[in-house]
């Protein structure tokens, strides 16, 4: 097993890697993108964050215990006026990197988390609800979140691979308001997978027995009674000139049970990112007007 984890750290290091990769590669096309629908100009929203917050983990496979401290990430997300119908179509991309570092209760013991995870939307947008400006926007959206966990003190089973892959439902909500002259969107952005596939082995199946051929029973239906999940963020967008300074907050809650085992991880952090809007520069002719995101 131990000759398995960097294996298994590196593959998730280089999907990681891959993922920014293609969303950075895609908003790079869709920013050269003005649309379709009358010569509209779609700018790209484009910010990477960095979180810093505290986070509650279990995994009995590894630990009857609940292990607490420290949690980090890197994230870039992307969110574009769909071309077809941009006043009520939006569609948006989040990717990260997220590590865990965690404590038992008596602190002689530090477990390590190291997770990818990925969100494409799409959502119908309304505008002016209830009040002027506000913007709600719900639709579906596809997922997938994959990691492990490394717990050294362990003789045996020292990590537990996490890889789950559905479709859900996303939503947001968005208000632009002003703070003196300065213009600031407030917005909340939620996400929760409702159908997919979760692999987890049996209860105290080791790696060793599934290395050398016990494969059945590993992909299990994840669903909100097998496997639940939520992703929220709060936010507030300054727009400085050019420049979108994004100050927020994001909780991520995760729990599943299955084959006697129990996973929970509970994360709350402080988010800081920098972005801007961007739009292809070579258009022939002028847009006739402008959509964003939001």
């Amino acid at each position: 097993m131990k000759k398995l984890l960097p294996k298994i750290v590196s593959n998730s290091m280089r999907v990681a890697a891959v993922m920014v990769a293609i969303a950075t590669g895609t908003a790079s096309v869709a920013a050269q993108d003005n649309g379709s629908d009358g010569n509209v100009a779609r700018p790209m929203k484009s910010i990477f964050t960095a979180d810093v917050g505290t986070v509650a983990m279990q995994d009995t496979y590894l630990s009857p215990i609940t292990y607490k401290g420290t949690n980090l990430r890197l994230g870039y997300q992307h969110m574009q006026a769909l071309g077809h119908d941009p006043e009520r179509w939006v569609r948006t991309l989040d990717v990260g990197m997220e590590y865990d570092n965690v404590h038992n209760i008596a602190g002689n013991n530090t477990m390590h988390g190291l997770y990818i995870d990925a969100r494409w939307a799409l959502m119908r947008r309304w505008r002016d609800v209830i009040v002027p400006g506000l913007q709600l926007m719900g639709g579906g959206a596809a997922m997938m979140h994959g990691g492990v966990i490394y717990n050294p003190r362990n003789s045996n089973n020292i990590c537990s691979v996490k890889v789950h892959a559905g479709i859900g439902i996303a939503g947001c909500a968005a208000y632009p308001v002003k703070i003196g002259k300065l213009p600031v969107t407030l917005s909340y952005q939620m996400s929760a997978p409702v159908i997919g596939a979760f692999y987890s082995p049996d209860y105290d199946e080791s790696y060793y027995e599934i290395y050398v051929g016990n494969h059945s029973g590993l992909v299990h239906v994840a669903w909100p009674g097998s496997r639940l999940e939520i992703n929220n963020l709060v936010s507030a967008d300054l727009r400085l000139g050019g420049t979108i300074l994004r100050l927020g907050y994001r909780h991520h809650g995760m729990s599943s049970s299955i084959n006697n085992l129990t996973t929970r991880h509970s994360s709350h952090a402080l988010v800081i990112g920098l972005g801007g809007d961007f739009l292809s520069v070579g258009a022939k002719n002028p847009p006739a007007r402008t959509v964003t995101a939001f």
